[in-house]
């Protein structure tokens, strides 16, 4: 039997070139812990259900322990390293009390994100959808949602 067999791949996070050294198997979530050293996306579930570990990809929030690193080549990714704390997004939860413990902080930044930078305008509908994907324990989404609400408004 062979051993695993691994490649060398470059990713584009956060406007950086960085180069892995991957399994076929290791999901993009792996990877940008484990060898980018960039721990925003949080190990959550590790299956799609709730949101932790949301990265952008190509501007679109997508849940990383679901993704191969591989697919991720030639991408454009960005995670809650790569705001910088410069989102208005960022201090929009902030003024809003948006969070508690913070362990899905993260995600649901990249999300509405994501949000408000492609439906400026989004509805009470549309805000809703999107919280959706992601799951908060300690608290509840209304301040979430006045947070991206903020946003859109340009109040922040």
């Amino acid at each position: 039997m062979g051993g695993t067999v691994k490649c060398e791949i470059e990713l584009h996070v956060n406007d950086r070139r960085h180069h892995a050294t991957i399994r076929s198997a290791d999901t993009l979530l792996r990877v940008l812990r484990e060898q980018l050293g960039l721990t925003g996306a949080k190990a959550g579930c590790e299956n799609g259900d709730c949101g932790a570990c949301t990265v952008l990809v190509e501007g679109v929030p997508i849940k990383s322990c679901l993704m191969l690193a591989i697919e991720a080549k030639g991408c454009r990714l960005t995670t809650i390293e790569g705001l910088g704390g410069n989102a208005p997004i960022q201090e929009a939860f902030v003024k809003n009390f948006a969070f508690q413990c913070g362990f899905c902080t993260p995600g649901f930044i990249m999300v509405c994100h994501a949000l408000v930078n492609s439906q400026p305008n989004a509805s009470e509908d549309i805000i809703e959808e999107w919280l959706q994907s992601n799951i908060c324990r300690c608290t509840s989404y209304e301040e979430i949602g006045a947070a991206v609400r903020s946003v859109i408004a340009r109040e922040v």
